[in-house]
């Protein structure tokens, strides 16, 4: 059966896998009696099906928050199935309290400090503009790569990783028109060049090209401009997996990406034949609601837990 051509992406939750369609979004996740949960719920149509899906730049920014809350919302629907009943619910002002104390040490951690140390290094090697900035970029590609890799090493985050693997794994098998059975998709690669890894990698060469712009101004306008101008970047990042990806057979655009790839190699582990069926879950309900038949040996039960709300914006 030939793939359908829709992008479809997906996140690795606690103990399961987010699937996203054109039309829904579907969440499977193993409870601890070896149950799987399955949880859907629709996707906004103006945002992945009206003009501003169709409109560059805008798209991405627009898609990229939407894709953030839907991904905090599944983790914290995972937290819930993957704890038990018996343990207390992961929602609420305290879950999006620490999503947000998250955010901002990211934004902390990977913009302004980066920033902060490559002015404070150019000073006494009388670095100008473009060498800075240079420098900030490295700076920021190491703390990156030194974070993924060290997070690695953790119990839970290793079998985080080893369902983004099944993630990958299984629209791969998708995309190639292979059966979804754990057979069938342990046998494709662990790499996707439409991965958040590879965008997060692609965010920071793109912040090098847009932050040199600025050219070297004071301490205090660098920090400033690195928080204005990250729209920017996460803008011109997601049109630029977007055209890797849809030319991903082109050998010039392979070698561009191949770092890209490579990087994955830190984020994904091999899933075991467990963790494959939760992600053929996942994504065959989403191809079930668009009317796409996909037989699996896969069962699961849908979820009466809901996902835990979206905080109001004001």
């Amino acid at each position: 059966m030939a793939a359908k051509p829709f992008n479809y992406g997906g996140q690795a939750v606690i103990e399961g896998v987010m699937m996203r369609g054109s039309h829904m979004a579907a969440i499977a996740v193993r409870d601890p009696k070896g149950q799987i949960h399955l949880h859907t719920e629709p996707l906004n149509p103006r945002i992945y099906s009206g003009p501003i899906a169709r409109t560059p730049f805008l798209r991405g920014l627009i898609m990229l928050w939407d894709a953030l809350g839907l991904g905090i919302r599944s983790l914290m629907f995972s937290a819930n199935v993957a704890l038990g009943e018996e343990e207390a619910k992961f929602e609420g002002p305290i879950a999006w309290g620490t999503v947000a104390i998250s955010f901002t040490i990211g934004i902390g951690l990977f913009f302004l400090l980066p920033a902060a140390v490559g002015k404070w290094l150019a000073g006494p090697f009388g670095l100008g503009a473009l060498a800075t900035n240079l420098l900030e970029g490295l700076i920021r590609l190491l703390l990156l790569v030194g974070y993924i890799w060290a997070i690695g090493f953790m119990p839970d985050v290793r079998r985080l990783f080893a369902y983004h693997g099944a993630e990958h794994k299984t629209i791969n098998a998708y995309e190639a028109g292979a059966p979804l059975t754990p057979d069938s998709v342990a046998r494709f690669p662990l790499e996707h060049p439409r991965c958040g890894t590879a965008f997060l990698l692609t965010v920071v060469v793109m912040s090098i090209l847009v932050f040199s712009l600025v050219g070297n101004p004071a301490l205090w306008l660098r920090l400033v401009s690195r928080i204005l101008l990250i729209p920017v970047v996460a803008g011109l990042a997601y049109e630029f997996i977007r055209f890797t990806a849809r030319h991903i057979q082109n050998p010039i655009i392979r070698a561009i990406v191949a770092p890209n790839l490579a990087l994955q190699r830190l984020t994904t582990r091999e899933p075991d034949a467990a963790m494959l069926e939760v992600a053929i879950a996942a994504l065959g309900r989403v191809l079930e609601s668009e009317g796409i038949n996909q037989p699996s040996a896969v069962s699961f039960q849908l979820s009466a837990q809901p996902l835990p709300p979206s905080p109001e914006v004001s």
